[in-house]
């Protein structure tokens, strides 16, 4: 990506956007940066029920962020969802295409859900359930509609890029304690090469990152000062990391590269 705005003109969605220490911030940030229009999604009262809380300064304050960083021309947009319902995936691509101009040519699916969860001998159904709505059926189901929408907007498009978000699950140690992310995570990996198979004809790649262990704030303390430790460099991956990684893939400059799920973790002792 050697231009000063190499995404100029494209249009992009990040869902789960809802937090200035996220990922999902971070990347809509860098893909504004370089002149992409970028919707935000965000679902505040998943983030409310955590332990980190949802964002203080609230969605519009965020995607304003966002704005200031964006370049000349960039538009910048936002709005809720609640991806565990069926029917909002395909409403999202719709929103989002119709806020940036009519077409997008960017697929970022950053949403997860957190708690709910927890080892072998204590999950439920329910558990299971919770989190393969959100972050496997909404997933899919978004890569679905945006295939969809990429479809009718002609060969003059740009091709289209599409990036799922895994968590490292098939990595030695893998998540014990965490039975039902993990499983409804590591099916997005599992999935990546079908997917990408099923759209190369539609001009449209699918990858999927694992950034590793992140700082977004939801673990401080003792047990933070571990985690760093574990890194070479002394230090956990920040949400600037893994947005570099992503908005990489989102450029022609990854036109190549389809259907890997690529580990990016800063050499994570697991």
């Amino acid at each position: 990506m050697t231009a000063p705005h190499p995404l100029r003109g494209r249009t992009a969605l990040v869902t789960g956007a809802s937090r200035r220490a996220g990922i999902g911030f971070a990347t809509a940030r860098r893909l504004a940066a370089l002149g992409a229009s970028v919707y935000l999604h965000h679902h505040t009262p998943h983030d409310a029920e955590q332990p980190w809380g949802a964002d203080p300064d609230g969605p519009e304050a965020l995607a304003a962020a966002v704005r200031g960083q964006a370049a000349p021309g960039a538009v910048v947009a936002h709005g809720p969802g609640d991806l565990a319902d069926p029917a909002v995936p395909a409403a999202l691509v719709e929103e989002a295409a119709g806020a940036l101009g009519g077409r997008l040519d960017i697929l970022i699916a950053n949403q997860a859900l957190s708690g709910h969860d927890g080892p072998l001998d204590d999950l439920t159904a329910d558990m299971l359930d919770r989190h393969y709505r959100v972050n496997t059926r909404a997933s899919v189901l978004l890569v679905q509609a945006f295939a969809r929408r990429h479809g009718q907007a002609g060969p003059d498009a740009p091709p289209g890029r599409i990036v799922l978000m895994t968590s490292g699950q098939d990595q030695r140690g893998g998540m014990p304690g965490q039975i039902p992310y993990a499983l409804s995570k590591g099916a997005l990996a599992s999935i990546t090469r079908s997917l990408a198979t099923d759209l190369a004809a539609r001009r449209i790649t699918v990858n999927a990152v694992n950034p590793g262990p992140v700082d977004t704030g939801y673990l401080t303390g003792e047990h933070h000062a571990v985690i760093a430790g574990l890194f070479p460099g002394g230090r956990w991956g920040t949400p600037e990391d893994a947005a570099r990684l992503i908005t990489w893939l989102a450029s022609d400059d990854a036109g190549w590269v389809t259907g890997e799920v690529i580990n990016s973790e800063g050499g994570f002792a697991r």
